[in-house]
Protein backbone atom coordinates (compact mmCIF):
# COMPACT_ATOMS: atom_id res chain seq x y z
CA UNK A 1 0.00 0.00 0.00
CA UNK A 2 1.44 3.38 -0.92
CA UNK A 3 2.00 5.94 1.87
CA UNK A 4 -0.60 8.27 0.13
CA UNK A 5 -3.01 5.69 0.13
CA UNK A 6 -2.32 5.00 3.96
CA UNK A 7 -2.77 8.57 4.74
CA UNK A 8 -6.47 8.36 2.79
CA UNK A 9 -7.65 6.01 4.87
CA UNK A 10 -5.54 7.26 7.97
CA UNK A 11 -8.01 10.44 7.28
CA UNK A 12 -11.40 8.55 6.03
CA UNK A 13 -11.16 6.92 9.61
CA UNK A 14 -10.41 10.57 11.23
CA UNK A 15 -13.33 12.71 9.72
CA UNK A 16 -16.89 12.72 11.26
CA UNK A 17 -19.61 12.60 9.74
CA UNK A 18 -22.23 14.91 10.69
CA UNK A 19 -25.43 16.01 9.85
CA UNK A 20 -26.33 18.55 8.07
CA UNK A 21 -29.03 19.77 10.61
CA UNK A 22 -26.06 19.56 13.28
CA UNK A 23 -23.74 20.83 10.73
CA UNK A 24 -25.99 24.29 10.39
CA UNK A 25 -25.83 24.66 14.14
CA UNK A 26 -22.29 24.20 13.95
CA UNK A 27 -21.66 26.84 11.27
CA UNK A 28 -24.23 29.13 13.65
CA UNK A 29 -22.07 28.51 17.03
CA UNK A 30 -18.43 29.40 15.17
CA UNK A 31 -20.08 33.08 13.58
CA UNK A 32 -21.14 33.79 16.73
CA UNK A 33 -18.19 32.50 18.42
CA UNK A 34 -16.19 34.82 15.95
CA UNK A 35 -18.58 37.67 16.52
CA UNK A 36 -17.90 37.62 20.09
CA UNK A 37 -13.89 37.43 19.68
CA UNK A 38 -14.12 40.40 17.33
CA UNK A 39 -15.84 42.34 19.73
CA UNK A 40 -13.69 41.61 22.40
CA UNK A 41 -10.75 42.48 20.20
CA UNK A 42 -12.15 45.62 19.32
CA UNK A 43 -12.52 46.68 23.27
CA UNK A 44 -8.93 46.02 23.40
CA UNK A 45 -8.08 48.13 19.78
CA UNK A 46 -6.44 44.91 18.54
CA UNK A 47 -7.25 45.91 15.06
CA UNK A 48 -5.94 42.53 13.41
CA UNK A 49 -7.52 40.13 15.49
CA UNK A 50 -11.02 41.82 15.46
CA UNK A 51 -10.46 41.71 11.39
CA UNK A 52 -9.49 37.90 11.58
CA UNK A 53 -12.36 37.28 13.64
CA UNK A 54 -14.90 39.12 11.20
CA UNK A 55 -13.13 37.47 7.99
CA UNK A 56 -13.53 34.37 9.29
CA UNK A 57 -17.87 35.19 10.11
CA UNK A 58 -17.80 36.51 6.90
CA UNK A 59 -16.75 33.54 5.46
CA UNK A 60 -19.19 31.58 7.15
CA UNK A 61 -22.36 33.51 6.05
CA UNK A 62 -20.99 33.01 2.42
CA UNK A 63 -21.11 29.47 3.53
CA UNK A 64 -24.39 29.50 4.81
CA UNK A 65 -25.57 31.50 1.20
CA UNK A 66 -23.96 28.96 -0.62
CA UNK A 67 -25.81 26.10 0.90
CA UNK A 68 -29.01 27.32 0.56
CA UNK A 69 -31.72 25.10 -1.64
CA UNK A 70 -32.97 27.62 -4.20
CA UNK A 71 -36.40 25.49 -5.26
CA UNK A 72 -38.18 26.84 -1.73
CA UNK A 73 -39.12 31.00 -1.93
CA UNK A 74 -38.04 31.00 1.57
CA UNK A 75 -34.74 30.46 0.71
CA UNK A 76 -34.57 33.31 -1.84
CA UNK A 77 -35.59 35.46 1.67
CA UNK A 78 -32.63 34.18 3.68
CA UNK A 79 -30.44 34.55 0.69
CA UNK A 80 -31.01 38.13 1.21
CA UNK A 81 -30.94 37.76 4.92
CA UNK A 82 -26.95 36.21 4.94
CA UNK A 83 -26.90 38.77 2.06
CA UNK A 84 -27.65 41.70 4.84
CA UNK A 85 -25.64 40.22 7.63
CA UNK A 86 -22.78 39.58 5.39
CA UNK A 87 -23.05 43.23 4.23
CA UNK A 88 -23.03 44.55 8.05
CA UNK A 89 -20.34 42.65 8.66
CA UNK A 90 -18.20 44.20 6.11
CA UNK A 91 -19.44 47.40 7.49
CA UNK A 92 -18.41 46.17 11.15
CA UNK A 93 -15.02 45.23 9.74
CA UNK A 94 -14.11 48.81 7.94
CA UNK A 95 -15.44 50.63 11.33
CA UNK A 96 -14.36 48.27 13.56
CA UNK A 97 -17.99 48.70 14.98
CA UNK A 98 -19.42 46.83 17.32
CA UNK A 99 -22.73 47.83 17.37
CA UNK A 100 -22.86 46.30 14.13
CA UNK A 101 -21.46 43.32 14.89
CA UNK A 102 -24.27 43.24 18.26
CA UNK A 103 -27.00 43.55 15.14
CA UNK A 104 -25.89 40.52 13.75
CA UNK A 105 -25.40 38.52 16.77
CA UNK A 106 -28.92 39.44 17.64
CA UNK A 107 -30.03 37.63 14.37
CA UNK A 108 -28.03 34.86 14.14
CA UNK A 109 -28.73 33.84 17.94
CA UNK A 110 -32.38 33.74 17.15
CA UNK A 111 -31.71 31.87 13.03
CA UNK A 112 -29.63 29.11 15.15
CA UNK A 113 -32.18 28.68 18.17
CA UNK A 114 -35.01 28.76 15.26
CA UNK A 115 -33.36 25.48 14.11
CA UNK A 116 -32.42 23.66 17.64
CA UNK A 117 -36.22 24.00 18.22
CA UNK A 118 -36.78 22.19 14.93
CA UNK A 119 -34.45 19.91 15.01
CA UNK A 120 -36.13 18.76 19.02
CA UNK A 121 -39.34 18.71 17.37
CA UNK A 122 -38.21 16.43 14.72
CA UNK A 123 -36.38 14.23 17.33
CA UNK A 124 -39.40 14.31 19.70
CA UNK A 125 -41.93 13.12 17.14
CA UNK A 126 -39.25 10.69 15.82
CA UNK A 127 -39.23 9.27 19.09
CA UNK A 128 -43.27 9.02 19.78
CA UNK A 129 -43.27 7.25 15.75
CA UNK A 130 -41.37 4.19 17.09
CA UNK A 131 -42.72 0.26 15.38
CA UNK A 132 -44.79 -1.43 16.94
CA UNK A 133 -42.68 -4.61 15.78
CA UNK A 134 -38.90 -4.65 14.60
CA UNK A 135 -38.14 -3.84 10.75
CA UNK A 136 -41.47 -2.13 10.61
CA UNK A 137 -41.73 1.63 9.75
CA UNK A 138 -44.34 3.92 11.48
CA UNK A 139 -46.69 5.24 9.17
CA UNK A 140 -45.74 8.97 10.03
CA UNK A 141 -42.16 8.95 9.60
CA UNK A 142 -40.86 9.89 6.26
CA UNK A 143 -38.52 8.02 4.06
CA UNK A 144 -35.17 10.36 4.85
CA UNK A 145 -33.65 13.07 6.46
CA UNK A 146 -34.80 15.49 3.90
CA UNK A 147 -38.05 14.12 4.01
CA UNK A 148 -38.07 14.83 7.39
CA UNK A 149 -36.37 18.13 7.48
CA UNK A 150 -39.50 19.84 5.25
CA UNK A 151 -42.15 18.33 6.73
CA UNK A 152 -41.38 16.67 10.62
CA UNK A 153 -39.43 19.63 11.49
CA UNK A 154 -41.84 22.18 10.86
CA UNK A 155 -45.19 20.94 12.17
CA UNK A 156 -47.63 22.83 11.10
CA UNK A 157 -45.69 26.14 11.08
CA UNK A 158 -45.42 26.67 7.10
CA UNK A 159 -42.48 28.54 7.09
CA UNK A 160 -40.12 26.03 8.71
CA UNK A 161 -41.99 23.46 6.25
CA UNK A 162 -40.49 25.51 3.23
CA UNK A 163 -36.92 26.23 4.67
CA UNK A 164 -34.23 23.04 3.42
CA UNK A 165 -30.70 22.69 3.32
CA UNK A 166 -28.72 20.89 0.60
CA UNK A 167 -27.95 17.66 2.37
Amino acid sequence: MSINMQAYNQYRKSTVEVSPEKLLIMLYNGALKNISNAKKAIEENNIEQAHRQIMRAEEIIVELMSTLNMDYPISERLFLLYEYLYHELTRANAQKDSTLLDEVEGFLIELRDTWQEAMMQLNSSAAVSQPSSPGQKPDNVPENKQQAAGTQVAGNNPVLQKINIKG
